[in-house]
């Protein structure tokens, strides 16, 4: 706005200079310098972002439009005012299906807006209130049952269809509400024992515990050993004198749990152990998927080191394995994310995903034999949606890897063909029929639209889009584009964002923002493109903000991804090197002042990159960092890492205790005193060898209360904090 000002300036000095007799000029000249004036103000009244709005504002988030599904039918539901209506796909036609008056009648409740709802079917209105489970006739709308929903417990799990089961942990014990009373399912004194809660840190694709069968007359758990796992002491401050609270923490190396899957026989109330002898002790058992007649259980039972998988099934009543359905292995990892999917109009045959096979995530046609039939044939990751019975629905990366879009293939011929249109990142929900499907969607330009699209190809009808929620603020403009690799082989993407009025006569401070590790995908053709708020805050009072995807991050194929495996943030550095040594051949660009800052694997990053280049690095902050790998769990960094014994070599490259001496830059560590995934140890042993070392350029904030990411109040000492270092030292 600057520039145009002196624009406008320089005009109407040379038009009164050379026209000082010619009204009409002097009229000309007036003219553009009340519309300089005008742009001005309009620029001025528009708001720079505080950091209150980075951390805590929530209208800055495009609105959502909570759309469902009615049951099994084409007709779908949303809340309009006090009543939630339903519109008939094919007509559009709309009628009510109750009101919040009779809601509260029914239910005896003074709900002031629409409580949470889901259907048990087209007709069954699913509502919770008074620690009941509801379930309305929405034809008659009268209440068809009232189950009890049981309270003070953990993991809280219910059964699939209408019945009145639920499971849930206290403590380390499963126990089982059969809609009158708690049954007790495991009674185990020994707190290294741990029923029905999720195993292997979550990693796998694990999410849960419990597994109901399909006919609710078994309970699958996982029952998990951690007696030979070490313990490491978290300190909690909050206590009159300090109090140790110890977790289980399996390092890289070191002993690890030991799991197993129990089945529980609620009729007659025993449990009998799966009988799995694949590998070792220490294997991991992922994936559990009961069979639709709920007689066989499936499980994909991988190796501790993660480089051999077996998929076997056995007998949900004895624990006997019944059959060993096929095998993968890979010299560098597998991991298996997916539960199966059995095909509705033929049970014999089931969905298996894998990125093992053809070196993308494809679904593959499987039935117990052991034949294997790829599914979708594409060179890109792809993520099962739905299905009918003629077709399977998927989501995939096959338009760009910065896209997401919905396509279906054809069972019996593996005919592809894509169902949405509009440029961005698709989420969609299919109907029971097939036929229609609700599509969410976004790009880098376009907040949030909702849309019903047709399977038939026919036109989508445009049901709901959100308003730019940053009316009013000053947002720079957010560039998308690619680098390529340092190896050559690939496009990676970035955004980027130039600061407000950008003069590309000027120079800037960079700060690089990175994560960079697996299972992530920071730039997307999403709305502002995953912005973090913080960027687009920095980039308003004049640094410019790079974010950029290197390999070892997702949806890129797993060549991409596993270009990591022993040596983890060497790939990863030399790709974000190649986007800097990009970025700095900008005129623009203030070479002496460039700054990096990330949080848990995006602080490995940050202290890798400042450590191993102190000459383009001059500032940089991270947050819970790994600092060396043999401090870090089991089932994530032995994937990556390989273990301490096996890759002695690697450990000793990427170990950031390694290069303390080498840090000339400033340097701030954030850590959350009681963050139980990157453990204390890391940073604080970081600290430790920048003291032996004399190393004067090193800060610390701890977070006394916060665990591994800081939320809330406390954030917004974090990003104060983070800003006005950048502003000390990079500004």
């Amino acid at each position: 706005m600057v520039i145009w000002i002196k624009i406008y300036i320089f005009a109407l000095g040379k038009l009164l200079t050379n026209n000082m007799m010619k009204p009409k000029f002097i009229l000309l000249a007036t003219t553009l310098l009340m519309t300089a004036l005008s742009a001005t103000a309009q620029t001025a009244e528009r708001k720079l972002l505080s950091i209150e709005d980075v951390v805590l504002n929530r209208d800055l988030t495009a609105k959502t439009y909570p759309v469902r599904w009615v049951g099994e039918s084409d007709s779908y539901s949303i809340v309009e005012q006090q009543e939630l209506v339903a519109y008939d796909a094919r007509t559009g036609k709309k009628r009510t299906l109750i009101t919040l008056e009779k809601v509260n009648e029914l239910l005896q409740t003074n709900f002031k807006t629409f409580p949470a709802y889901s259907f048990d079917n087209a007709q069954s209105l699913v509502l919770s209130a008074h620690n009941r489970r509801n379930v309305i006739d929405l034809k008659t709308l009268t209440i068809t049952s009232q189950n009890a929903i049981p309270t003070g417990g953990a993991n809280l799990t219910r059964q699939s269809g209408n019945g009145p089961l639920y499971a849930y942990t206290k403590d380390n014990n499963l126990y089982l509400w059969d809609g009158a009373k708690e049954i007790a399912v495991t009674s185990y004194e020994d707190k290294n024992i741990v029923c029905g809660q999720s195993v292997s840190r979550n990693e796998f694709g694990i999410s849960g515990g419990i597994f109901f069968s399909p006919d609710a007359t078994k309970l699958a758990f996982y029952r998990k050993d951690e007696s030979r796992v070490t313990d490491f002491p978290l300190l909690d401050i909050t206590t009159r004198t300090g109090t140790l609270k110890s977790i289980k923490y399996p390092m890289n190396g070191m002993p690890s749990e030991h799991v197993s899957l129990g089945v529980y026989d609620i009729a007659t109330g025993k449990t009998t152990y799966l009988q799995v002898t694949d590998f070792d002790e220490e294997r991991y058992l992922t994936n559990i998927t009961w069979s639709p007649d709920s007689k066989r259980i499936y499980i994909q039972v991988l190796d501790r080191a993660q480089k051999n998988v077996h998929l076997n099934s056995y007998d949900a009543a004895t624990g006997s394995q019944l059959k060993q359905i096929l095998t993968e292995h890979n010299d560098r990892w597998v991991e298996p994310q997916h539960t199966l999917v059995f095909l509705e109009s033929d049970p014999s045959r089931f969905i298996y995903s894998t990125d093992n096979r053809d070196g993308y995530w494809n679904l593959y046609l499987c039935n117990d034999e052991g034949d294997v039939q790829r599914l979708t044939k594409t060179d890109a990751s792809v993520q099962y949606v739905a299905q009918d019975a003629k077709y399977v629905y998927y989501t995939s990366a096959e338009v760009s890897p910065v896209d997401n879009h919905l396509f279906r293939v054809e069972i019996a011929t593996g005919k592809q063909t894509r169902l949405t249109k509009a440029e961005g990142w698709h989420t969609a929900t299919v109907s029971k029929s097939g036929k229609y499907f609700l599509d969410t969607y976004s790009s880098l330009n376009v907040p949030r639209v909702v849309e019903l699209g047709r399977t038939d190809g026919k036109p989508a009808r445009e049901l709901f889009r959100a308003e730019d929620p940053t009316v009013g603020y000053n947002y720079a403009p957010i560039e998308l584009g690619t680098v390529k690799s340092a190896d050559g082989k690939y496009d990676n993407y970035y955004r980027l964002i130039k600061p407000l009025d950008f003069d590309p006569q000027k120079k800037y401070p960079v700060i690089l923002y990175v994560y960079g590790g697996p299972h992530s995908q920071m730039v997307q053709n999403t709305y502002l493109a995953q912005l973090r708020r913080w960027e687009m805050y920095m980039a308003q009072r004049g640094y410019v903000v790079f974010v950029m995807d290197n390999r070892g991050t997702s949806n890129r194929g797993a060549e991409f991804e596993k270009a990591i495996y022993g040596q983890c943030g060497q790939a990863e550095m030399a790709d974000q090197m190649a986007g800097m040594k990009w970025l700095m051949s900008h005129e623009w660009v203030d070479k002496d002042r460039i700054g990096v800052h990330g949080w848990s694997y995006g602080g490995f990053m940050t202290i890798s990159l400042i450590t191993n280049f102190p000459d383009v690095f001059k500032v940089g902050v991270a947050g819970g960092p790994v600092i060396d790998w043999k401090w870090y769990e089991v089932m994530y960094g032995e994937r990556y890492m390989d273990n301490i014994h096996n890759n002695p070599e690697g450990f000793e490259k990427t170990s950031l205790i390694n290069k303390a001496k080498d840090l000339k830059g400033k340097l701030l560590i954030c850590q959350g005193a009681v963050d139980n995934v990157v453990v204390w140890e890391h940073s604080l042993s970081f600290v430790q060898e920048c003291v032996k070392n004399n190393i004067h350029t090193i800060d610390y904030m701890p977070y006394p209360v916060a665990e591994h990411n800081v939320y809330g109040r406390d954030a917004l000492h974090l990003y104060n904090k983070i800003t006005n270092y950048f502003e000390d030292y990079l500004r």
